[in-house]
């Protein structure tokens, strides 16, 4: 069982690192870094709390350091923990810009170590689904994919994810999950264009997003507002023989903030999307049954990498990708034009 150490245990933290790091059956949550002990002890009483970041890092036992700390601190934290020779997760973003990324994907490279972006959303079951439906060329050639994640809350909250001055916002919250999905289906792109904007009263940080990334036979479209009353699609996707549409999002963070844990009745279970396919001759419409959600597997593969030598499915140079995308982003709504997506050296 490794042992990791958690770093924050606010909503990241308490919600997803923890149960997951214990839900995976390979690691232990052994210590956690937080400012609220007693939540934390009632929550996890096997695990110490510690005041201080330095004891965490100065603790032998400790093989795994997950950071679920405002974004703003991400990178500090995660190069002090490389330098003290730990293995990383980082939660999204995992800093706030791309050099940041490289510099932490060099330092982990020449450490031997891992450095690990907390893209859980992998293992959401419809992604599960699309990747392994895209595998299938059921679709034929892909042509369009569009991807949203939209909710409704039209009220500013007085949180650290909603000021700009903290890497708030919905591009550094939710992008990076849209961004990384579809470069893990479609690979880097070729050009990125976005909109990325205040659109509720009073908001200092963005809640409207909205990146189309082109490559050579289909666009892009990743979409995320915070005020949308009614139903939009999760997925819509075209192709040369068909289209896929997927409603809701995957069931197991609402689970994870009802108190369920991986391995309970229903976990990850989710609403079928809805698949039409012809060949010319011979046309299907009807129901796709969506996979389950695996999100403890995620903290099974840092063990699997780190004890067997098993490749991370999320490697760093695309939690570099992904923030060069945002990079991109944010200069196209500055300046109103597509940019070319462009990889710096790594130093």
């Amino acid at each position: 069982m490794l042992k990791v150490g958690l770093v924050g245990y606010g909503f990241a933290g308490a919600t997803f690192h923890a149960p997951l790091i214990e839900g995976s059956g390979r690691a232990s949550v052994a210590a956690i870094v937080t400012s609220q002990p007693e939540r934390a002890r009632a929550d996890w009483p096997s695990a110490r709390m510690l005041a201080s970041y330095d004891d965490l890092l100065a603790d032998p036992a400790i093989t795994v350091v997950a950071i679920a700390t405002p974004n703003d601190t991400h990178f500090d934290h995660a190069k002090r923990a490389l330098d003290a020779g730990k293995h990383v997760v980082v939660d999204k973003p995992v800093t706030l810009n791309a050099a940041e990324a490289r510099a932490l994907a060099a330092l982990a490279a020449q450490r031997g170590l891992l450095f690990a972006p907390f893209h859980n959303r992998r293992w959401d079951g419809d992604f599960l689904t699309v990747r392994a439906l895209l595998a299938s060329g059921v679709l034929g050639r892909v042509t369009y994919y569009e991807s949203h994640f939209d909710r409704f809350r039209p009220d500013v909250r007085a949180r650290w994810r909603e000021e700009a001055s903290r890497g708030g916002g919905l591009l550094y919250d939710l992008g990076p999950h849209l961004i990384d999905q579809a470069l893990a289906l479609f690979g880097a792109p070729q050009t990125v264009s976005a909109t990325v904007t205040a659109r509720r009263d009073n908001a200092s940080a963005d809640d409207f997003v909205h990146l189309v990334l082109g490559y050579a036979e289909r666009d892009v479209v990743l979409h995320a507002t915070v005020l949308a009353a009614a139903q939009t699609p999760r997925y819509l996707i075209h192709g040369t023989r068909g289209s896929y549409t997927k409603y809701g999002l995957d069931s197991q963070e609402d689970q994870l903030r009802a108190g369920l844990r991986p391995g309970d009745a229903g976990w990850g279970a989710n609403p079928p999307g809805r698949l039409r396919t012809s060949d010319g001759t011979l046309e299907l419409d009807g129901e796709l049954t969506t996979l389950n959600g695996e999100y403890a597997a995620y903290y099974a593969a840092v063990a699997d990498t780190i004890e067997r030598g098993v490749p991370f499915p999320v490697t760093p140079d695309q939690a570099v990708d992904v923030m060069t995308v945002i990079e991109l982003a944010r200069a196209s709504h500055e300046q109103g034009q597509r940019l070319p997506f462009e990889r710096a050296a790594t130093p």
